[in-house]
């Protein structure tokens, strides 16, 4: 059977944007401060989540809800169950958005909002593919069960909650990440490092909204003497090329912003760490500043630390690739400073070995450790001779002429939560990737393509005859 998925496609794009519009609209980014019973990570995420499952309701299928925190869509029988996991959450937006964020718009071809690519574009161009089966009336013999997220930027306990009292599918994919297709994820470390004392001279220190980003915008408030704080500032920003301005606010007191740029920091290397840059200015302003702890470690050491040299944790996979860090969060609450730290590990390193590398640097820097926080995760890895990544490789190869190869990331997607689950899409290797940054997009031709290839591979996976 021969079936012109772009096609098919094509026939309901307006339909397929008009709901991603409406999807997009829904400021979901968690509120723990909002947070209640009803909605135990805030309103925008659930909101988001009761669209997406009124959605498919409107068109037939069979839904439920699981503590108000994730759902799935159901269709299809048979005695093997593929799952496409997906999340409706975003991460939070900055200041340097040229549209609104939460308005979707289409400029040159391309979809801006705060989601166009992470995750509800993607999630939207699956749940279409999935519609095209349903209204084509193909024959299925397995079941399909599309599962959707609101805590996936945080630390998935909607998934938690969800598989506590559902079953694991056995097989699927994520629509969450790049083509041709990922299967393997690095490790997922986190840690906190508090200092008690700092330099009277250091008022408050913030930056990052979440550790899996790289910092965009970092704020200090210090207490400084001399008339050269600005012409420092203006030699850095010469210097560095960066973007750091000083605010007079009172008698020897200065607010410094500095700009950086936001990424994600499963890459850290693709932005510009606005935190560690603004460290590294104040150890240039005088003793006080440059002989304090806090400043030292993340101006000196973990400045540019990408791959965690600096803190003697340094480590390559042939697969996976290195080890990345990222100083995702700085803030100063009762006058303690923390830096909060995402790594990704790449599988064969013990996190064992970063637990002792990290006392060992709180011996020489003053800090206490506050536990690795709860979103750690192992390394996972599908391996390349699995039908599942085979079959999902031939329909790429298929519907775009390309070279389909197995791939491994930084970046961590629900396709981990099965232990035959892999990212696919919907990013092609020529996307522009803008995940977690400002201005966020998709290109319109691309999420087509990418749902017509979902299309394809969601049959090849359930179609009478098929062996995964």
């Amino acid at each position: 059977m021969t079936i012109a998925w772009k096609e098919e496609v094509a026939k309901r794009k307006q339909d397929l944007l008009a709901d991603l519009f409406d999807l997009l609209k829904i400021e979901s980014v968690r509120e723990d401060n909002k947070a209640t019973a009803d909605a135990p990570v805030g309103p925008g995420p659930k909101d988001a989540l009761e669209f997406f499952l009124k959605l498919a309701e409107r068109d037939g299928f069979e839904t439920k809800m699981v503590d108000n925190m994730a759902g799935h869509v159901a269709y299809g029988e048979g005695d093997q169950t593929l799952g496409i996991l997906g999340h409706v959450d975003v991460v939070p937006v900055d200041n340097f958005w040229k549209t609104n964020p939460f308005k979707p718009e289409i400029i040159d071809g391309k979809l801006y909002a705060r989601g166009a690519s992470d995750d509800k574009g993607p999630t939207m161009a699956a749940y279409y593919a999935l519609k095209i089966i349903k209204e084509l009336d193909l024959p299925v013999e397995k079941a399909v069960r599309f599962i959707v997220g609101t805590d996936e930027e945080s630390n998935w306990e909607c998934m938690t909650r969800y598989f506590a009292s559902e079953t694991k599918p056995d097989f699927g994919f994520s629509p969450d990440a790049d083509f041709p297709i990922i299967n393997g994820e690095k490790g997922m470390y986190s840690t906190k490092l508090v200092f008690d004392e700092t330099t009277d001279q250091l008022v408050s220190f913030q930056a990052g909204q979440r550790e899996n980003m790289v910092p965009g915008e970092a704020t200090a408030v210090i207490r400084y003497e001399g008339d050269q704080l600005k012409e420092l500032a203006d030699s850095f920003n010469a210097q560095e090329n960066i973007e750091l301005s000083v605010r007079q606010q009172g008698e020897n007191s200065y607010v410094l912003t500095l700009i950086g740029k936001a990424s994600h920091a499963m890459d850290p290397a693709k932005g510009y760490n606005a935190a560690t840059y603004l460290a590294k200015f104040l150890m240039l302003l005088d003793d006080a500043f440059n002989n304090d702890s806090f400043i030292r470690l993340l101006g000196g050491v973990l400045h540019e630390d990408f791959y965690g040299q600096a803190l003697n944790i340094a480590y390559t996979d042939d697969v996976m690739g290195v080890l990345t860090v990222n100083p995702g969060v700085v803030a100063t609450e009762n006058r303690e400073m923390s830096i909060a730290l995402n790594l990704r590990i790449p599988k064969g390193k013990p996190y064992s070995e970063l637990d002792v590398a990290f006392k060992e640097l709180s011996e020489t820097y003053g800090f206490r450790i506050e536990a690795a926080q709860k979103g750690n995760k192992v390394p996972h890895y599908v391996s390349g001779d699995d039908p599942l990544v085979k079959v999902l490789l031939d329909v790429y190869s298929r519907q775009t002429g390309e070279e389909a190869h197995e791939k491994s990331i930084g970046g961590g997607t629900y396709g981990r939560l099965l232990d035959r689950g892999v990212a696919y899409g919907a990013l092609f290797p020529h996307s522009e990737d803008t995940m977690h940054q400002a201005n966020e997009f998709i290109d319109v031709d691309d999420l087509m393509a990418a749902t017509a290839i979902y299309c394809e591979a969601i049959y090849e996976l359930i179609k009478p005859g098929s062996e995964v």
